[in-house]
């Protein structure tokens, strides 16, 4: 089993760099699936789209699993820290008013990975999108409702 750092450590260290590509990823509080209802995933979705639309990411890939999300994005403006706390905090807002819950939805911190020049970017999209085969949800990732990718 891997372990990975406690939040506070994975800060340490980390720099954002605008027109870098990254791949993030939040998980929820305690791993609760609460995406498993896609209708409370479309919460988040919408947080995405909403970051590409306000120009602080050109978001490639992307996929809400029941308990996480994955994230491939070019950022465009401010750092890393501030995109993730916006969109935690917007979507744990439009949930908690979805589903008339209080609180975090959220688990503190996420993971980052800045991608090198000699990565495949469309594999890796490819396996952000594929993430629901993997995960048993669906046979074919046409029938998973909540992913997007540029190359479509």
């Amino acid at each position: 089993m891997h372990v990975f750092p406690t939040s506070h450590r994975l800060r340490l260290g980390r720099y954002s760099e605008q027109n870098r590509l990254y791949l993030l990823t939040a998980n929820t509080l305690n791993r609760e699936p609460i995406f498993l209802d896609w209708h409370i995933g479309r919460r988040v979705v919408e947080q995405l789209r909403c970051a590409q639309e306000q120009g602080l990411v050109d978001s490639l890939a992307w996929v809400v699993m029941p308990d996480h999300f994955h994230w491939l994005v070019v950022l465009q403006s401010g750092s890393l820290d501030e995109l993730m706390c916006r969109t935690k905090s917007l979507s744990t807002r439009a949930i908690n008013q979805a589903t008339g819950r209080t609180g975090s939805r959220w688990q503190q911190g996420y993971h980052d990975h800045a991608l090198r020049d000699d990565e495949d970017l469309k594999h890796l999209a490819r396996y952000v999108i594929a993430n629901p085969i993997r995960a048993g949800l669906v046979k074919r990732v046409g029938d998973y409702p909540l992913w997007d990718a540029i190359w479509l």
